[in-house]
């Protein structure tokens, strides 16, 4: 059974946990939520196109998914911005001293949503071919 249609359906709702979680300052969790929503239609358009996924990079599932499509660099770049928000900004010890929420701003939230909006048409697109 390929259940790419559960995997995107829940990337969705994740994009618009994370439009909350912007809405409610939770900046730390407004990028951590936009990774996992462009992670999830990701490995949504890989099972599709019959690839299975392990892994949470989205680079690394972009290579992957490179053999079967054209991946634009543009797609490339919000991937990489979003692999960084994987660990960090749940973890404590991701830095010296303090907790994720002293270091993650409402400018980061924004392009991190902005990131995984353009994933999520991307994957889209591809998905209703």
């Amino acid at each position: 059974m390929n259940r790419w249609k559960d995997w995107l359906e829940q990337g969705k709702s994740d994009f618009e946990k994370a439009k909350l979680d912007l809405h409610h300052k939770y900046y730390e969790w407004a990028c951590f939520t936009a990774q996992q929503s462009a992670e999830k239609v990701l490995k949504a358009l890989a099972l599709k196109l019959g690839f299975n996924i392990w892994g949470h990079s989205l680079n690394e599932i972009l290579t992957i998914l490179s053999s079967a499509i054209k991946i634009p660099e543009e797609i490339r770049e919000f991937a990489k911005q979003l692999d960084l928000y994987y660990i960090p900004t749940r973890y404590p010890n991701g830095f010296p001293s303090g907790k994720p929420a002293d270091y993650f701003t409402e400018k980061q939230a924004k392009e991190a949503i902005n990131a995984a909006h353009n994933i999520i048409k991307f994957c889209e697109s591809h998905i209703s071919e």
